[in-house]
């Protein structure tokens, strides 16, 4: 499917620019009153601010050899997001320390290194690669957040859940894009194949070590763990439910847009008393002019 197909479908991809309140939320355990589901989704965030800025580069690197106008403007909107995404979990994350006492260099450095360890160590198109397994991770886990059967948020408090909701739908708009950048680069199907299996176990290995580093700085011990990751891996837990996606991955001929998308995007009502949008700067003053404004 070519870019302009997918964004006849699906509609420009544009970055929005949120404002959250998540002072007094990220306080406390918001996610169903579960010390280790409110560990495993504040892990994901600590990972965001450097991961989207790998996305960023790695996309970016290959922005000259592109074509076609429609997947530049549509790389355009990947980075526009990623980069919003990018500053409001940043600030989420000193939010987070700062309330809980956390170390924040300390929960960051895994992740930090492993993109220094990426920029250092791989080619272009290998960091390419390790970016499209990526987004197809962080896009099965928003279909889930959206659709909300696995109840990934259940129970959580409305001003974070939002956040979350917010993010899945803009991975869901963007998830084809580094997809169809790695095509036209010339990208090999079987690298991606071997890619998401390799990054798919990095990525668990650092969250689950930040998950645990802030379980026992919250005093918890290591059965708080154990429970949480038999509901996330246990049947039928939310994780596990997420296999079959996961998998589709490695059939050939994969494509990322499913008939899903347009629903779970259209399906997004935002609360306007959990979260205020601004206009989109980008739309006056160019496309990488946007910057976000994170949490108030």
């Amino acid at each position: 499917m070519s870019a302009a197909t997918r964004m006849s479908r699906g509609g420009p991809i544009r970055p929005r620019h949120p404002t959250f309140d998540l002072e007094e939320a990220l306080a406390g355990d918001w996610n169903g009153g579960s010390p280790f589901r409110t560990a495993f989704f504040n892990a994901l965030s600590l990972s965001f601010p450097s991961g989207e800025r790998f996305f960023i580069d790695s996309v970016r690197e290959h922005e000259d050899g592109l074509d076609d106008p429609a997947l530049k403007e549509a790389v355009r909107g990947f980075i526009g997001q990623e980069a919003v995404h990018r500053r409001v979990h940043a600030a989420y994350n000193e939010t987070l320390c700062r309330r809980r006492g956390y170390d924040l260099g300390e929960l960051e450095a895994p992740f930090l290194k492993g993109v220094e360890w990426s920029e250092e160590n791989l080619s272009p198109l290998a960091r390419l690669a390790a970016t499209v397994a990526l987004e197809h991770l962080t896009a099965a886990l928003a279909a889930a957040l959206l659709d909300d059967r696995a109840g990934f948020l259940a129970g959580a408090d409305p001003r974070i859940a939002e956040v979350w909701r917010w993010h899945a739908v803009e991975e869901t708009e963007h998830k084809s894009v580094a997809f169809d950048v790695y095509a036209v680069a010339g990208g090999c199907p079987k690298r991606l194949r071997q890619t998401l299996k390799y990054v798919t176990l990095n990525f668990l290995r650092d969250n689950f070590r930040a998950v645990r580093t802030m379980l026992r700085r919250d005093g918890h011990g290591p059965g708080v763990f154990a429970a949480g990751m038999w509901h996330l891996f246990g049947w039928p837990g939310p994780l596990r439910r997420l296999v079959p996606e996961w998998a589709a991955f490695l059939r050939p001929g994969f494509d990322p847009p499913n008939e899903r998308d347009a629903g779970l995007i259209d399906g997004w009502h935002p609360d306007p008393a959990m979260v205020s949008f601004a206009p989109d700067p980008a739309r006056r003053a160019g496309p990488r002019a946007a910057e976000p404004r994170g949490l108030s």
